[in-house]
């Protein structure tokens, strides 16, 4: 079976045993690693690990060598897309809230990327490989709004490099727990994988994170508990705005991970309440720049009424 093989040098002082810095200093999980290691696959410093309780010193090089996956066959199927924006190059649709955007192992079945098969008859660009093909860029499941799809390799490429030299237009709007005192200001706080928790981001020092910039203004105060902001996005990190509002003590209404749990009132929320409301680009081929407007979900306006929006 075809390997890829992970490089990692332990630069801290440290005794720990393998398997738990693993889990900490990557993406998988302590039991993947134990299979690993029970396969034969992680060594130290050229030497097979054969034992869990191994410990790592600083300056060892460890050696993963990862299966890569079979070929995974995405199917198209038929799903009533909301399209806000659509040409030869590209589209951009109204991501509803708890649609994934693409398949993963275990999960094959009713993604965007289902439906974007089936609605352009394969015609997607296949930059980011079978599993994303069109997906330039992402929102949560449980975020709703604009998401710009790729038809073309010329299309995502030129996407790609707007998006790396941060000249797409990205303003998202969402309710936030407490009454912000400024009404508008700029979060800029590094983020990276959460040191303890890691399918978390957080806020984190330059050096084990990546710069991220998020800019926000009040659009209205909510019963003083609660807050409606436009956050634009200058980066664009995984779960930026969550991260970024919770690290200023006003997490996301509905966000369980980055923020409380939602009271009785709130728990029908399913997820964070926040919308992807403005996306603006340079076309690909047109030269031309392009802004796309998705309007709130009903259950966020319906939200904004019960807290005392009119």
């Amino acid at each position: 079976m075809e390997e890829e093989r992970i490089t990692i040098r332990v630069e801290e002082k440290t005794e720990r045993r393998i398997d738990q810095y693993l889990a900490d200093h990557t993406d998988f999980s302590r039991s993947y690693i134990q299979k690993l290691i029970k396969s034969e696959k992680v060594k130290i410093n050229g030497n097979l690990v054969n034992k869990m309780k191994v410990p790592v010193c600083f300056d060892d090089e460890i050696w993963l060598d990862i299966p890569k996956p079979a070929k995974l066959e995405i199917e198209p199927e038929k799903m009533d897309l909301a399209i806000l924006y659509e040409d030869d190059d590209v589209l951009v649709i109204d991501k509803p809230k708890g649609m994934v955007v693409h398949p993963s192992a275990g999960h094959m079945s009713h993604t965007l990327v289902n439906g974007l098969l089936y609605h352009c008859q394969g015609h997607l660009s296949g930059i980011n490989g079978v599993l994303r093909p069109g997906i330039v860029h992402r929102i949560d499941k449980d975020t709703t709004g604009a998401l710009i799809v790729c038809k073309n390799d010329i299309a995502h490429q030129s996407l790609a490099e707007q998006l790396q030299v941060h000249s797409i237009t990205r303003k998202y709007e969402a309710i936030v727990h407490h009454n912000l005192t400024e009404e508008q200001g700029t979060i800029d706080a590094p983020i990276g994988r959460h040191p303890v928790e890691r399918k978390k981001m957080a806020v984190v020092s330059q050096e084990k994170g990546k710069r991220a910039v998020t800019h926000y203004q009040v659009l209205s105060h909510l019963n003083h508990q609660f807050n409606h902001i436009q956050c634009q996005l200058e980066t664009g990190r995984t779960h930026q705005i969550r991260v970024h509002m919770a690290y200023i003590h006003h997490p996301l209404l509905g966000d369980t991970v980055y923020g409380p749990k939602p009271g009785k009132r709130f728990e029908r929320l399913e997820g964070q309440t926040l919308h992807a409301r403005i996306i603006g680009f340079i076309h690909p081929t047109k030269n031309q720049y392009i802004e796309v407007e998705s309007p709130l979900p009903q259950y966020f306006v319906e939200l904004l009424k019960s807290l005392g929006n009119s």
